[in-house]
């Protein structure tokens, strides 16, 4: 992590960098980094000792690269982001960046209980490698996290990030909805350039794609569960749990969702509900993990106080998948 005298040092540096990363664009459509598409949330593999496995990562990503995702997400909440120290969560993207292609877009999670520290963690990832940060909302002290804190906490965070911020709203972890007005003011920021709602409601999809259409401002579906739906009323995208195991189908739904073979597209998303209800809301990380282990990836243990399944769970989790067609 950098010192405090980021807070001094970044800002100089912050148009060259949007100048380089916006470069890509022709000039006078002042569009921003384009986010559409679909993306694994990427999990963290551990040794039998709790050790990150650096290695383990390297080959997951390897066959994850086979897909046509438009980029990954690392440390996020699949990626027990909680934890991981400091200098892990770092070394995690480091490796990262290093075994994908280059034309992969990579947001890393840096999210911090602090501003400032935030804004240090931010940094850190871009020079660590990462394309966008994916910043979720602060919440060990929720009641106090109002509009206007968050409002103050995210714009600083954006007016001192070399990279563009992704907000992250994700309720079931955090017991805390990022407010609809807040969203609204934050998407006029320059530098933050879309959002991350995990929280399931359609309804309030809709409602930031309505609110922030004036704005370049994307909306990336939180789950597989509700990516059709979220197609349909104008998100651009998805971060998907389910896509670390089940990527090929991920991606033919967003296919059929872009080509408008909506009929398709409905009976996809149907049999992908089970499945994906299964590795995030019933038995999380855990399942997935466990699931990535019969899939062909390494999933292995994850980090305590997290248990691995028990063997009842372990069926029950087969079993979502099987009905489906999927093992």
């Amino acid at each position: 992590m950098l010192v405090p005298r980021v807070w001094s040092s970044v800002r100089p540096g912050l148009s060259r960098v949007l100048s380089r990363t916006l470069g890509g664009w022709p000039s006078g459509e002042g569009r921003r980094m384009d986010l559409s598409g679909i993306y694994p949330p990427v999990t963290t593999p551990f040794t039998a000792t709790a050790e990150v496995d650096y290695g383990k990562l390297e080959e997951n990503l390897h066959k994850l690269g086979t897909f046509p995702f438009r980029g990954f997400v690392l440390q996020g909440s699949n990626g027990e982001f909680p934890f991981l120290t400091s200098s892990e969560r770092l070394e995690v993207v480091s490796h990262a960046r290093q075994a994908l292609p280059k034309d992969k877009l990579l947001l890393a999670g840096s999210g911090c209980e602090s501003t400032q520290a935030t804004v240090e963690m931010t940094v850190s990832m871009a020079q660590a490698g990462a394309d966008a940060a994916m910043v979720v909302t602060p919440c060990y002290y929720r009641g106090r996290m109002s509009s206007a804190a968050l409002i103050h906490h995210y714009t600083k965070v954006a007016d001192l990030s070399p990279i563009p911020v992704v907000l992250y709203s994700v309720p079931a972890n955090t017991g805390l909805d990022l407010p609809m007005d807040a969203v609204a003011t934050l998407s006029q920021h320059p530098n933050i350039v879309g959002i991350k709602d995990s929280g399931g409601d359609v309804t309030r999809i809709g409602l930031i794609v309505h609110k922030t259409r004036s704005q370049d401002f994307q909306v990336l579906a939180g789950s597989a569960g509700f990516l059709l739906a979220s197609y349909a009323i104008g998100a651009v995208g998805g971060v998907c749990a389910l896509a670390n195991v089940l990527g090929a189908q991920v991606c033919q739904l967003e296919r059929l969702c872009l080509t408008g073979q909506w009929e398709d597209a409905q009976k996809l998303q149907h049999r992908l509900i089970e499945p994906n209800t299964a590795v995030t809301q019933r038995f999380g990380i855990p399942g997935l993990k466990k699931t990535m282990d019969w899939f062909g990836y390494y999933g292995g243990p994850c980090r305590s106080p997290l248990q691995e399944l028990s063997p009842a769970q372990e069926e029950a989790l087969r079993l979502d998948f099987a009905s489906n067609g999927w093992l």
